[in-house]
Formats: C-alpha cells, sequence, structure tokens
C-alpha cells in the first residue's frame, strides 16, 4: 500500500518507494506549485493516467544527463551548424507542452492532461519551467519543457514535428545548461534514445545526495539560449 497524500505538503521518505511498479511512492493530493515545487525538491515527480488519481514517483535507479558527458554524434553536429532552424526559449511554453501530449504512433494516450497543462504554466509563470524550442520557417517543430531549482533541471517531455527537433532543442539546452554550470538534468525513465545522447542511471541515493546539493544554488532569473553554442 503508498500513503493518500492530504492538504498539506508532506511526502514520505523515497525509500518507501515501492519496488514493483519501480518508484511508485504516494497517491493523491494536488498540483499547486508549492506542491510540485516540494516534490521535485525531495527528487519526486508526478507522473498518471487522465481520470486516475495523481500519483508521485521516484524510481531507483535513475536516469540523468550530466550537461558535459553529452554525446552528440557527427550527423548531428552538421544539423547544429546549420541555419535554417532557429532555437528559442520560452516564447511558446504552452504551446510545447500541447504538442508533447499529442498522440504518437507508440503510445495509446497521453499523461499531459489540462490540469498539467494548467499547473505546469502557472511554474512557468512564476519562472520555474521553461520551454526550449525548435522554429523553421516561422513554425514550431519540435522542443522540450522541464523544471529548474537552482543548478538542476528537471526534463519532463519533448516532442519532434520533423526529424532531429528535439535533439536540436535538447542540446541546445544541455550546451546551456553547461554554460551555467548546472550539475545534472534528470531525465525520470531510462530510454534508449537518451542513452544514446549520453544520459546514464545512477542510485536513487546518489541522485538524491547530488539534487540536494544543486537546488540549493542561486535561481537562474535570465533563461535564454546562447545562439553561438555550435559556431
Amino acid at each position: 500500500m503508498i500513503p493518500w497524500l492530504t492538504d498539506d505538503l508532506a511526502f514520505p521518505d523515497v525509500e518507501r518507494s515501492l519496488r514493483y511498479p519501480d518508484g511508485l511512492l504516494a497517491a493523491g493530493g494536488d498540483l499547486s506549485a508549492q506542491r510540485l515545487l516540494q516534490a521535485y525538491r525531495r527528487g519526486i515527480f508526478p507522473w498518471f493516467n487522465p481520470g486516475d488519481p495523481i500519483l508521485w514517483w521516484s524510481p531507483d535507479p535513475r536516469m540523468v544527463l550530466i550537461p558535459n558527458q553529452i554525446k552528440i554524434s557527427r550527423s548531428l553536429a552538421k544539423i547544429l551548424r546549420n541555419t535554417r532552424y532557429e532555437v528559442r526559449c520560452n516564447t511558446a511554453f504552452e504551446k510545447v507542452m500541447l504538442a508533447c501530449a499529442a498522440p504518437r504512433k507508440d503510445q495509446d494516450g497521453t499523461w499531459i492532461n489540462h490540469d498539467m497543462v494548467a499547473a505546469y504554466t502557472a511554474l512557468h509563470r512564476s519562472g520555474h519551467a521553461h520551454s526550449v524550442e525548435t522554429w523553421q520557417e516561422g513554425k514550431l517543430v519540435g522542443g522540450l519543457y522541464g523544471v529548474c531549482i537552482g543548478r538542476m533541471f528537471f526534463g519532463e517531455s519533448m516532442f519532434s514535428l520533423v526529424s532531429n527537433a528535439s535533439k536540436i532543442s535538447l542540446t541546445h539546452l544541455v550546451r546551456q545548461l553547461e554554460r551555467w554550470q548546472f550539475g545534472m538534468i534528470d531525465c525520470q525513465m531510462s530510454t534508449p534514445h537518451l542513452f544514446s545522447l549520453g544520459a546514464r542511471e545512477i542510485p536513487r541515493a546518489e541522485f538524491i545526495a547530488k539534487l540536494q546539493d544543486l537546488i540549493h544554488y542561486p535561481q537562474i532569473t535570465h533563461w535564454h539560449i546562447d545562439t553561438d553554442l555550435f559556431k
């Protein structure tokens, strides 16, 4: 059994997470900005199907990407030097979320429902959630969004409407975070796509220890993507 969250913001210790399903910690509560930030500070994130109670997770091991360890293939490096696309930051946050929520070939549905869009858009307005976007000929063709606390970035979801568009956004984000001396990007769950870019699994205890150091750095208030990252 997992605990049901009440009106206070307290979460159980992540060591109480279930082994199966991996990382399930608690249910209930709400998606207020205060609760979401408290969750991220403790290495916990929400993930649930529409119509189900809010479920809170802290899997072990944890998939992370260290900014200076990203792997960029020759083909991707060539694309990154291409001037036919434009990378922007925080110009279309809600559009990015809605695009991430759109049906995909390998999925029956989406976990990014109306309540999630509203909750993370509120975090965006408060300066804690950000989008990085790939544009071509004035059209949004790819991007990602996530949450930032201190020098820690929590990746949430990404999308591509054209080949490599999400990789373009991700690699620009990672290079910018490296310049800002961010220590870690939380990727939550393991995927072959993330492995190919240099992400790796680490024990949850190691993740939590690093997290507790990184979240206490001053918050970045001037979010942008430098245009010369791959020149």
